[in-house]
């Protein structure tokens, strides 16, 4: 469902707002400024028109003319935000995070060492030894609740995983990080020069219209491409981790989407036109104008959408990265 057109964060998977709409809501209110949102130029009508469904207009939409990972993007919204020392949250548009004030009590912990300069990530605790995600080690506490970052783990073998798990001094990387824009600059400049020299310049010679900013083509493609971790937070010596349970998940999967849902009485989680007899455990997404059907099954994950329809069990949806590639073929 999550197409090059319409990908996962303009999409409704848990509720009836889109995930974007769900990450706007979290910073609403006194406590936060309007939010700067970098974006591909093709998305940007979506994303405005999303953004005022939930009273949330954004301050500024950084329209990127091409990818170059998250540490330009993030580079693009400091120069935004003015380069100052105004604190940015920064937090990828795709993720559901369930206990919001939790999420808020994390960023006032944090807040004081960001004042102070540092670097700051949000440590997901972790409830499986998930391989999929990178790892934090969790280090010696430098304030309440904040403690220095010891080291980033790559993502790591199962065996790996278990063991940090069981450990207890780990957490996931969830890619969510709060730092002053001028801070974060200032990192680049130390870190990664070229990047930052093409991000300002793109930026110098970006046009507008109203809130959207083009960043130049030319000047942005220029830039190498890498992400905040590599590219900082990874080198930079004032790194610093608030290890956080808040309900996180990237929905990375169907079966992700079915553990973060209420099911109904026989553990289905349906969304659409669908009808369900003697079946338990499965999850059903259907586009509007379709009907899904389901009759003495269980631990099925089936998605109508469009002219495509998916069938696969529960435990398997990392499976369609596989599926991708074949239909690609």
């Amino acid at each position: 469902m999550s197409r090059p057109e319409k990908p996962k964060q303009l999409l409704s998977l848990t509720g009836t707002e889109t995930m974007l709409q769900l990450t706007a809501r979290r910073t609403a209110g006194e406590r936060f400024a309007a939010p700067i949102v970098v974006a591909n130029a093709f998305h940007a009508d979506l994303v405005e028109e999303q953004l005022l469904e939930v009273a949330a207009s954004a301050q500024a939409l950084v329209l990127e003319p091409s990818g170059r990972n998250t540490a330009p993007a993030i580079a693009l919204a400091a120069l935004a935000a003015g380069g100052g020392s105004d604190p940015l949250l920064v937090m990828p548009s795709d993720h559901v995070i369930v206990d919001v004030d939790a999420f808020h009590a994390a960023i006032a912990a944090a807040l004081p060492m960001v004042q102070d300069g540092w670097l700051v990530t949000f440590g997901i605790a972790p409830d499986s030894p998930e391989t999929g995600y990178g790892w934090i080690k969790v280090g010696e506490p430098i304030a309440a609740g904040v403690h220095r970052v010891e080291k980033f783990v790559e993502k790591p073998p199962r065996d790996k995983a278990e063991a940090m798990l069981a450990a207890g001094d780990h957490a996931w990387n969830g890619g969510i990080f709060l730092f002053r824009a001028d801070m974060y600059l200032g990192a680049l400049s130390v870190f990664a020069p070229e990047m930052l020299v093409a991000t300002q310049k793109a930026m110098d010679l970006a046009t507008r219209d109203g809130l959207r900013i083009f960043p130049d083509a030319e000047a942005f493609a220029a830039s190498p491409s890498d992400s905040i971790d590599y590219a900082v937070m990874e080198k930079a010596p004032r790194v610093a981790v608030v290890p956080v349970a808040m309900g996180w998940s990237d929905v990375g999967s169907w079966d992700a989407l079915h553990a973060l849902s209420d099911p109904d009485a026989g553990g289905n989680v349906v969304r659409g036109d669908v009808v369900a007899i003697d079946a338990s455990n499965c999850l059903v997404q259907c586009e509007p104008g379709l009907r899904v059907a389901l009759v003495g099954v269980s631990d099925l994950i089936i998605v109508a959408s469009g002219k495509d329809v998916l069938v696969l069990p529960r435990g398997r949806s990392q499976d369609v990265k596989k599926l991708i590639e074949a239909m690609k073929e």
